[in-house]
């Protein structure tokens, strides 16, 4: 029971967030896959954890998809648009 309800959460939170995040970009104007990379790779290391444990999977191979996704999504942080910062 407890597995369903966090999995339902963490599902619906990425559900939220992705929407959330898909329509910031459009707002914005925000074009390109690789501004889009660092929000992929994290939803992308919470898919594989979710998938992990819900095959009790979890051990150095999803470990290491773990630490290669930040990895990753660290690296193109350098691709994501500059904030409009308000000096008052």
């Amino acid at each position: 029971m407890n597995q369903v309800v966090w999995s339902v959460v963490l599902i619906s939170a990425l559900v939220i967030s992705g929407i959330y995040v898909f329509r910031k970009r459009k707002a914005a104007g925000i074009t390109g896959i690789k501004t889009a990379m660092t929000s992929i790779c994290f939803y992308l290391i919470a898919i594989v954890n979710l998938l992990a444990f819900w095959f009790d999977f979890i051990g150095l191979i999803s470990w290491v998809i773990t630490i290669v996704l930040i990895i990753a999504g660290a690296y193109f942080t350098k691709y994501l648009p500059p904030q409009n910062m308000e000096v008052e």
